[in-house]
């Protein structure tokens, strides 16, 4: 999920400003974008179901009741976010709607909203993992001449992993609106939580920087490269490659 305080206009602008950027730096590639859409679209539609799916075990239906509890992608995609996961690597998807006072059983309102925002990136890792064993699969069964032609289908597959991977990496950065905000608030003491969500207009601007900036790559490539490679690595070895 991902939430931005402030209205679509700051999101207007931090886009103009990467894609402006992405092009200048010869970022820019039809043929690029046109291979990764499958990967943004799995990432992002399934990453949003699975926090629907969540919400609805928890007790709460406002995600079935708003559609959201499909696995169309019309369902869940954002524009503006589809652009930035494209152009920028760094996107999200309509965000899910919950309701926590519909939240059932002995769960705190705390656990269950963490248990609804980490959904999303589990399910994005899940299908890194499906994707690599059948990326390895494709690799020691199919004829090379077949999977390497043009590297398309290679190409495809590699980008589901990486997005996927990406994906769940990003949003586990415990700053809002992410993911992992959510995740570090159940761990934080009762004082600590209070003044985190008092405060939260300060780690937004933070966000911000840190997207902005090299900071990002920074923190999030060395994390996405090892995963990628771990689950590469162990994805060949089962089909002894």
């Amino acid at each position: 999920m991902f939430y931005f305080p402030g209205g679509s206009s700051y999101l207007y602008i931090i886009l103009l400003i990467m894609v402006i950027t992405n092009i200048m730096t010869g970022g820019f590639s039809l043929m690029g974008i046109l291979l990764s859409l499958p990967g943004v679209l799995i990432a992002i539609t399934f990453h949003e179901y699975a926090h629907a799916f969540a919400a609805v075990k928890l007790g709460d239906e406002t995600p079935r009741m708003q559609g959201r509890l499909s696995l169309n992608p019309l369902s869940h995609l954002d524009p503006i976010g589809i652009i930035m996961l494209i152009f920028a690597h760094i996107g999200w998807g309509k965000p899910v709607e919950i309701n926590p006072r519909n939240f059932k059983g002995r769960i705190s309102t705390t656990a269950a909203e963490a248990i609804v925002s980490v959904a999303g990136p589990l399910m994005n890792f899940i299908l890194a993992i499906v994707f690599s064993i059948i990326l390895a699969a494709l690799t020691k069964f199919v004829p090379a001449i077949w999977i390497t032609a043009q590297g398309v289908i290679a190409t495809i597959l590699a980008d589901v992993i990486i997005v996927n991977i990406g994906l769940g990496v990003f949003n586990l950065i415990p700053l809002p609106p992410l993911d992992g905000s959510k995740v570090l608030a159940y761990f934080l003491p009762i004082n600590a939580r209070r003044w985190f969500y008092e405060h939260e207009n300060i780690f937004y601007i933070a966000f911000i920087i840190i997207w902005l900036t090299p900071i990002a790559s920074r923190i999030t490539s060395p994390i996405i490269n090892g995963i990628l490679q771990f689950l590469l690595g162990i994805s060949l070895k089962i089909f002894g490659l």
